[in-house]
């Protein structure tokens, strides 16, 4: 079963995840590209590495190239929103960085 994937679009109609991956290297796109396509094939199914659940209904998917890059997404009514992304430089996720992502998920509801 294929599952829906859609970019989080804002009150101006931009694409934030959309924009940020089009800056990317032709191969690191493609890689997070990959990792889309295994959520919209696995869905709740995947597992980690692929993933990992930050909060109740956000997630992360973990691509890891040249750059690790990371897309925030959750699941509203059946749908998965890819809500933000960023190359991770840390260890630990950005606190500015997750709350981007809260932000929207709350604007989705």
């Amino acid at each position: 079963m294929a599952w829906e994937v859609r970019y989080y679009q804002n009150s101006r109609g931009e694409e934030p995840v959309k924009k940020f991956l089009s800056t990317l290297e032709p191969k690191v796109r493609t890689k997070v590209s990959d990792a889309v396509q295994l959520l919209i094939e696995s869905g709740p199914f995947m597992m980690p590495p692929y993933m990992k659940k930050l909060r109740q209904n956000l997630y992360e998917l973990r691509v890891k190239s040249k750059v690790a890059v990371r897309v925030f997404y959750s699941p509203v009514t059946g749908i998965y929103y890819l809500l933000h992304a960023f190359v991770k430089k840390t260890q630990k996720t950005p606190e500015k960085e997750l709350k981007i992502a809260i932000d929207r998920m709350r604007d989705l509801l």
